[in-house]
Order: structure tokens, then C-alpha cells, then sequence
């Protein structure tokens, strides 16, 4: 996803600017070392269950990780019969022509999402004097990619759904949610779901999950990933995850998350980075 300048101002509103920027930062997913901690949560406490004890993903986490912002209002929506809840009863098709001045094309329409393709293809390059009810419709198709395929993934790959119409009709209102919230509560509901469920292909923020492993336990932190930025996860940009066999090595995850103690989770990792930084800035 292209970011354009002047959609800037746009996210940056909807408190979203953070975890766009990380586009520029997107890492591959270690899928046995994700798969081997997956085997380890439990719903009944939405922890993973370590040798040492339980663990999980916190509002910190998500607020450190993708800068997001905690507080604020629920996001809400049903994700099947969302169209009742249209605006006047409005049916979403018809509200989504209004917004974005067209509809897809029927082959790239399936119920109600839209193929991620279409949008990038529309949404790619904004013209040089577009007017402003341009951009804010180019922020608006940045924002249904960003929730769709960044915070919200669920089974249907790369797919759009419209049940973000509601939030992009009104981009000034954006800024007033708690996405923290929301992609927490996602990431445990995918979670929850693999585990109550016969469900082989796990999806959510798996972005997220991983970056809290890497911080949270060094001894699976990749090598040569120094440097700190905003948001913390953009510090494994360019990660790419060993090409061996994967059966195997979820295997050895497993061994070494059998073996891990207290003294291997960093509990106050956040302090420590915010600490040191106040002192360089302070010094300098």
C-alpha cells in the first residue's frame, strides 16, 4: 500500500499513522515458531502456558508495538448482518458508492468484501492536484486496506470488508476509538478460535504476536536487529525467518519453550528502552 503525503493528516487523525508507517517495516512471519507458541494458549484464560507459568499479550503490548492508541470507544459491528446497522438503513453497496464514487466490478466482489487488488490498483497513485474530496477518498481506501489487512485479517486473505464503512464515513470521528482494543481483542478471538476449533490456518495480527515474542523473549530474538524505533515493532523490518523445513523446526521451538524459565521473559523490557532513551536525550 501506496502512502500518500497528503493522506497523511488523514491517519494521523484516526490515530492509524503509526501503525501505517510500519508498511515500510513489514517482516516475514516465523510460522513454527508462531505455530509452537499457538499451541501453548489457552482460552479459558486467553494466556500461554509456559513451564514458568502464564503469559500474554497486553493493552501495553499493543499500544508499545504498534502505537495504537488505548483509550477511547469500543469498536463494535457485527460481522454478518452488519448491514442492518447501516446509517438509515442504508444498504452497503449504495453507501459504499457514495464514499468512493463507484462500485468494484462483479468479479471483484464476493458478499460483502471487496478483492484487496481492486482497492490497490484504485487506490495506487493520487493525483498531483487531486482535490480534497479526492484525498479523502484515497484516505478512506487506505484505511479499508490498513483495518482489513494489517489489524483485522481473518480467513478471507486479501479481501476488503465493507463493515469498515461505518467508521471511514465519518474520518474526523476515527480518532475517537480504542484500536488497541479492538486488534487485542481480535488477536485473542484468532487465538481462541485455532484452539477451540479444527481450524489449521490461524489469522489476525500475527504481526503483532510475533514482535511480542521477539521483545518479551530474547533467547527467540533475531540477531542483528539493534536499532529502536516507533512503533517497537518496526525494530524486525526486513526480518526474514530461516528456510528449513518446517515441521522440524516447530519441533524445536517446542523443546526450547519446554525448557524456558522465569529468567528468559523480559518483564520490564518497555522501562528499560524508555529509560535509556530519556538519558541519551537528556545528555545530548
Amino acid at each position: 500500500m501506496i502512502l500518500h503525503d497528503r493522506i497523511l493528516p488523514y491517519l494521523d487523525r484516526a490515530n492509524l499513522l503509526h501503525v501505517a508507517r510500519l508498511n515500510d517495516y513489514w517482516f516475514k512471519l516465523d510460522e513454527p515458531m508462531i505455530s509452537a507458541f499457538v499451541e501453548r494458549w489457552r482460552p479459558e484464560t486467553h494466556t500461554f502456558h509456559m513451564p514458568f507459568g502464564e503469559c500474554t499479550v497486553t493493552l501495553q503490548d499493543v499500544a508499545y508495538q504498534f502505537g495504537l492508541p488505548i483509550d477511547g470507544h469500543a469498536v463494535s459491528g457485527c460481522l454478518s448482518d452488519f448491514e442492518q446497522l447501516m446509517e438509515g438503513g442504508k444498504p452497503a453497496w449504495v453507501w459504499f458508492g457514495e464514499l468512493f464514487g463507484e462500485l468494484p466490478p462483479e468479479d471483484c466482489i464476493d458478499d460483502f468484501t471487496v478483492s484487496f487488488s481492486w482497492f490497490q490498483n484504485k487506490f495506487r497513485v493520487l493525483p498531483a492536484h487531486a482535490s480534497e474530496e479526492t484525498v479523502q477518498i484515497y484516505a478512506r481506501g487506505y484505511i479499508m486496506m490498513l483495518l482489513s489487512t494489517a489489524l483485522f485479517t481473518d480467513k478471507s486473505g486479501a479481501r476488503v470488508h465493507l463493515r469498515w464503512l461505518p467508521y471511514v464515513a465519518d474520518l474526523d470521528g476515527l480518532g475517537k476509538y480504542s484500536w488497541a482494543s479492538a486488534t487485542l481483542s481480535w488477536l485473542y478471538r484468532c487465538l481462541c478460535r485455532v484452539a477451540n476449533r479444527n481450524v489449521k490456518n490461524l489469522t489476525g495480527p500475527l504481526s503483532l504476536l510475533q514482535s511480542w515474542i521477539f521483545w518479551r523473549f530474547p533467547a527467540f530474538r533475531p540477531r542483528g536487529f539493534d536499532a529502536i524505533l516507533w512503533p517497537l515493532a518496526a525494530r524486525w523490518g526486513r526480518f526474514l525467518p530461516s528456510s528449513d523445513e518446517k515441521g522440524p523446526r516447530v519441533i524445536a521451538t517446542r523443546h526450547r519453550l519446554d525448557r524456558l524459565t522465569g529468567d528468559d521473559v523480559s518483564l520490564n523490557v518497555y522501562n528499560a528502552i524508555f529509560c535509556t532513551s530519556v538519558f541519551i536525550y537528556s545528555v545530548g
